[in-house]
Formats: structure tokens, sequence, C-alpha cells
């Protein structure tokens, strides 16, 4: 099987989740293509125990295909689990490892297993905004006449994924930032969502589930940490704009020698490798996407939150109560920092048979959701201090 090794194994603000009428209207005069998707049917708002099992069933379901293509860690190195968190709290990821490790076909073969539109696009310092959102272009019709027709760009898929996005210029880095901030893009004054297949003459977004699924789209970015030369690091903004930062560990012994036997045997079947989860829709994945937001979050977890990106966040007339904090930080976690770890705790609640999220929760989605939402001073480097480190700390220092 030609697999891309496995070791392969944004954040979207509350008003994201909530709130997709509201990109509509602040379009104002701009024309707007695709209606924004259907919520759930009210009747499936509701969390008891029968829904709170099937969401654990599908989760499950659904690392379970992946990992047929993709050997994950166990524990919390696990970023099949990490990613799937990511996507039910409807959050964008970044990947961040080594080449070789299989970024490409762990996003593949989770597009495979949603039943969902892969896009990818290949970054590089002379790719242009249009390279990714499209264009329009003039034809001409049977009669000699122009009439403008949109050609799309491989943004409009539901799971794309930005390889190397750190190669490209800002310029085009931006072209982004609309897209998953907002979840639509403008191109010569049009509205469109990134979501929907223009160009097949119809708003369907994927054949195979036949309906609009415009509401699911997610970015899934790399960057490799090595050979930055000629690299433009991504502006702390749009790092703010992904819900979680995934690092791919390096494999150790035991995982390399089943990655290797794996990748270099005869042939797997077909139905060894990921394919759609059976009876799996757009309309299920946009209800199993509502559910996160009915658990309940206590008092005590939401200090926790709080107080856990404070630590991290000291700032002119409110030190940190970490000292290493106050010597080391440069920049907090901005408000999507206490987001993603109450909606990620969420998710993580869901999985584990719970209907309210705790402290402990948000504690082992801590890294993932803060790691790039920390930026550390020079000192830190110069000391051996990155923002795993300092976020571990920040836990303990709270008693977790």
């Amino acid at each position: 099987m030609n697999t891309d090794t496995i070791n392969d194994a944004t954040s979207d603000t509350a008003e994201d989740h909530v709130a997709t009428d509201a990109a509509v209207e602040a379009a104002g005069a701009e024309t707007v293509v695709a209606a924004a998707p259907a919520a759930a049917p009210a009747e499936h708002l509701r969390l008891d125990q029968a829904s709170i099992d099937h969401f654990g069933a599908r989760f499950h379901a659904i690392a379970a295909e992946v990992r047929k293509d993709i050997l994950s860690p166990e524990g919390a190195e696990d970023f099949v689990g990490e990613l799937l968190t990511a996507l039910f709290a409807k959050g964008h990821v970044l990947l961040e490892s080594r080449p070789g490790l299989g970024k490409t076909t762990l996003v593949r073969s989770l597009g495979a297993a949603l039943g969902l539109q892969f896009g990818r696009v290949q970054f590089t310092p002379d790719l242009m905004p249009a390279d990714i959102t499209g264009t329009t272009i003039l034809r001409t019709d049977e009669r000699g006449g122009l009439y403008p027709e949109f050609q799309s760009g491989p943004i409009f898929a539901n799971i794309l994924l930005a390889d190397e996005i750190n190669r490209a210029s800002p310029k085009t880095q931006a072209a982004l930032l609309e897209a998953m901030a907002e979840r639509q893009m403008t191109v010569a004054g049009v509205t469109y969502k990134p979501g929907q297949n223009y160009d097949a003459g119809n708003d369907v977004a994927s054949p195979m589930t036949g309906t609009d699924a415009s509401g699911l789209f997610h970015v899934l970015a790399t960057q490799n940490p090595i050979e930055q030369e000629g690299t433009y690091p991504l502006p702390e903004a749009q790092l703010d704009r992904f819900f979680f930062k995934l690092v791919i560990p390096s494999p150790d012994d035991a995982l390399l020698s089943g990655i290797v036997t794996h990748t270099t045997g005869v042939q797997r079947e077909v139905l060894d490798t990921a394919q759609h989860v059976d009876g799996l829709t757009f309309e299920e994945l946009q209800y199993l996407q509502s559910l996160p937001l009915l658990v309940e979050t206590p008092e005590s977890a939401l200090q926790f939150a709080v107080e856990l990106c404070q630590t991290l966040n000291p700032v002119s007339g409110r030190p940190s109560a970490l000292n290493a904090a106050n010597e080391y930080v440069m920049y907090g976690p901005s408000p999507r920092g206490a987001q993603a770890l109450i909606l990620a705790a969420k998710v993580r609640a869901l999985v584990a048979g719970m209907p309210n999220i705790n402290a402990d929760l948000i504690a082992q989605v801590a890294g993932p959701a803060l790691r790039h939402r920390v930026i550390l001073n020079h000192r830190a480097a110069i000391d051996g201090m990155d923002s795993d480190r300092l976020i571990a700390d920040a836990v303990s220092h709270l008693g977790r």
C-alpha cells in the first residue's frame, strides 16, 4: 500500500458555532452564493445517555477506520484522537512534524472515513491567493458573447490539507484567513462557501453524501520544523485561528517497526484501508458536531480554564502567580484559547460517556489547545524553555 509513513497518523470562536447567518449579513452588498448550512433538527438538540453513547460509538468507529492507514501512539500522543476532537469541535488544526511522518495520509484517510471531499494545496513561495481560492474567467457563449464563469480552487473541499503552509508568502497565507474564520471567501465581489463544489453545477459538496455539505469545512495545515530558511512563519493572529496545534512525534522502535511492516509488505485488501464509515452522512456529522455544545460546564471547570489561561498570560499590572510565566511569556492565550479548552473538553467528555466536563479533561487538552497561543520571548529560547513545558508547569501549579 502506498501510504506516507504512518506515524501519520484556528481556532474558531464561539460565534462560528452559533451564528452562520451572521457572516451572510456582514457581507452587505456582496452577492452571497449558497445558503448557510441547515442547523440540526430541533428535536435532536438534546443530550441524553443514548446520544452520548451514540457519539462515543461514532467517534471510535471513525478513529478505527483512520487507524487502518495510520499508526498513532497511544495515550497523550494519540494524534488521531486529538484530530477527531478538533473536528467534532468544528476547529481547524495545525500539524507539525518532520517530513515522512504521514501527515498527508492522515488527512486523506480522515476524509475517506467521513465520506467527504478532500483537497490539497502544496504551499510554495510563488503560490498566489487565486491558486487557492479560484478565479473568475470569461467564457464565450454559442452566440459569441462573453459571460463570467467561476473556476473554483482547491479550497472548495470539506477537508483541506494546506501542506507546508509556512513556505507561502504572507499574502497567500492570508487568503485562508477569511475562509478559516468565517467559512466563506470573497472572489471578485462574490462570497462563496468553501464546502461546496461550484464546478459541478449544483451546491452538492460531496457526491458520496448527496447533500449540501457547505457547513463542514476544516483546514488541516502542516508545517515543517526544519529547513526554516526561506519560510514565512505564521503570524500570531493566524496561529490563533487554529483550534489545535498537534506535534506528531518521531516513532519509537516498536512503532517504527510497525510502520515499516505496514507499508512494505504485500498489497493489502481494499477493506484493510480506511473506508467510509457505514451509514455516516453529512446530516449525522452535523448532528454530532452539535452535541458538544450541550455538554454542561460546571463553574469549577470554567474557573480552572480561566485560571489556566490567565496564569499563562501575565500583563502589566497583573503578574502571573507562576514565576516562569512572568519570566518567559511575551504574549499569552487569547479568549479563543479558553474557548478551545472548554469545547475540546466537551468532546472528550462525550467520548468518555459523561454529560459534563471537569478540570481533569481540560488539563488533558491544554497542550494542543494552548501551545501555539503561548508566545515566548528570546530568553526562553536561551534557557531551553518551550510552551509545552510551561503549560505543563501551569497545570501542575493549579493542582492538576
